[in-house]
Parts: C-alpha cells; structure tokens; sequence
C-alpha cells in the first residue's frame, strides 16, 4: 500500500541543513532557558542533583527512564544476562529443547519479580484465549482478545485483578499492565495462527513457550507466533557473516545512547519545563517549536533503546526480531511509521 521513492539527494541534504539549523537555533533558548530555572522551586520535584563533576543538575521528570537506568538498572541487566548465559548454554548442549529452557527462565523470572498471584493471571489469560482458539474462529479471537484487554479498563474487572498483586514498589504498575497485555497480544497471534492451521491447532505448551520468552515478556516487541515457533524450533544454529559484529556495535550504540541521554538532560530541562505553563508562556515561540520537537525525539530514543536492547538479546538467541520504530526525523512518508 502506498508508493515508496528515495528523494534526491540534494533535497534530503537540504531539508537536514534546515532542520538542524533550526534544532540548533530553538535549542539555544531551550539551553538558557534550562540554565535560568535551574534553581526554580516549582521544578524542584523534576530537576534533582546529577553527575557532580558536570556542576549541574538533572531532568529527572521521566520515572521510567531513571527507575530503569537507576534503581532497577542492576536488577534488568541480572535478569536479562542471566538469560543470555542460560540461553548460550542451552544452544550449544540441548539446540531442539532451548525454547524449553526459555519457558522455564522467563517464567521463574516472572515469579521471582511480580509474585504467583501475578504468574496465575497471565496463566488463565493464556487458558482462556488457548481455549477460545480450539474453536479455529479468527473473528472469535479476536473478540476474545480485545475483551481480555478491555478488563483492564473497564471496572471492576480492572481493580478485581490489580487487587490479586499485593505489595508495591516503583514500575510495578509498569511491569504488571505491560506483561498481562502483551501476554494477551500473543495469545491472539497464538490463536489467530492456530485457526490457519489445517491439521489441528498447536499446543498449549507452544503458547507458554511464546509468551514466556523473557526479553519480549514485559515491553515486547509482539514477534507473531509462526516466526517465533519456526525460529526457535531450528536445529541447526548458525550464524550470517559479520553478525557478531552487527550485534556487538548495536550493543555499544545502545549504552551510548543511554549515556548520551542522561548528559542531555543536564543540560536540556525538556521535559520539566512544560509542567510551568506561566513559565512555558514566556518562551520564545521558537523555543517552544523545539521543546515539542525534543519530546517527540525522546520519546522515540526510549522506544528505540528499549527495542534495541531487547533485540540484540533476541539476536544472541538466533531469532530475528521486528525492526525498532524509525525516527520521525526521518519519516516522510506517512505509511512507514
């Protein structure tokens, strides 16, 4: 759908040189406008002491971000190098049973981080849409799918299975809403394949399999069920030349990334400043062209480290995953994004 065609050169290289002249011009307002509400009682609670030897303070407006990189930094790199190890184990002793050893990982993982009560909820959504899947109707699936994520907003059914996970820490929410609806999105891949299928439907071991994948448990990427299950079923491992390299340079682009991010925001307020609309009022309009511009650029880094990182992993696994989003600096054909 849609047409797609390069444009010249010429034209590509002059609408960069305009944007980033324009990036640089409404970042110098952004800049002194950082500089300026440094010290701003009404950004106290977003604007917290960063790396001392930068002399400034930070952003930290974006829990996500800090609770990620911070206080439960740690705790993800643990969990998903425990993963790579148990996963390279696996590929070079049992290659036809890793898929199973992935289950068990991701599942333990689960347990370990959210609790039983948490593990029994996805585990009677990956039932309820297994069995919805027996009767081989697409539309079925579908209704079922969508009902499954619509109890999470519609109460009490929300507050009736938030209530099972007691106990409370920082991304809990995050974690809890992330695993269940992806969880569900994979299950309506599961039961969407298995109404395709002529001979039967898969397992119900299949579907644990898939969902219990841990780097795509909580934030995804959703990889649909047939190319997970033909992927993971692969005997033979082997790798595409220079694929170690394409994963090791990801890999550094990601921490760089990362660092990069955090030393912005020792300088660039960007997602502090908006939260002041008497001070937002008397910004520049250009200044406010690229406060708006930078949120939607960061927006799409934390999508896209997030993603990043997640696939390097996959890739370690032999799996080829979805692609992560395409900047929207980029993007000038509507059907891309």
């Amino acid at each position: 759908m849609g047409v797609k065609a390069m444009l010249p050169s010429y034209e590509l290289g002059f609408y960069a040189l305009v944007v980033t002249c324009a990036v640089l011009y409404s970042g110098s307002g952004i800049f002194e406008a950082s500089r300026d509400s440094m010290n701003r009682k009404a950004f106290r609670d977003g604007i917290k002491p960063g790396w001392h030897y930068f002399g400034r303070k930070m952003d930290v407006a974006d829990f996500e971000w800090v609770m990620w990189f911070t206080s439960f930094r740690n705790i993800i790199i643990f969990a998903l190098s425990g993963h790579v190890l148990f996963g390279k184990i696996c590929s070079m002793t049992v290659p036809q049973h890793r898929a199973v050893m992935y289950m068990i990982y991701g599942a333990l993982a689960v347990l370990g981080s959210m609790g039983l009560v948490y593990l029994m909820i996805i585990l009677s959504h990956c039932l309820l849409l297994y069995s919805v899947a027996l009767a081989k109707q697409k539309w079925l699936c579908y209704v079922a799918g969508l009902c499954c994520l619509a109890s999470f907003k519609v109460e009490p059914f929300g507050s009736w299975q938030s209530g099972f996970v007691t106990g409370a820490f920082d991304l809990q929410d995050v974690l809890f809403y992330g695993g269940c609806t992806f969880t569900i999105m994979r299950c309506m891949s599961f039961a969407l394949e298995s109404s395709e299928r002529e001979e039967g439907i898969y397992s119900i071991f299949d579907l644990l399999k898939y969902n219990f994948y841990l780097p795509f448990f909580f934030f995804g990427p959703v990889m649909t069920f047939d190319q997970f299950h033909a992927q993971v079923s692969t005997r033979e491992l082997r790798r595409k030349d220079d694929e170690m390299k394409s994963i090791r340079v990801n890999a550094l682009l990601h921490v760089g990334a990362i660092v990069a991010v955090d030393i912005f925001f020792h300088f660039f307020y960007i997602l502090t400043l908006p939260s002041d609309l008497k001070f937002v009022n008397r910004l520049s309009d250009w200044s406010l062209a690229g406060l708006a511009y930078s949120n939607l650029v960061y927006d799409w880094v934390k999508a896209a480290v997030m993603f990043g990182v997640i696939n390097t992993i996959a890739r370690l696994d032999h799996l080829e995953p979805p692609q992560p989003p395409k900047c929207i600096t980029m993007l000038y054909i509507f059907a891309e994004t």
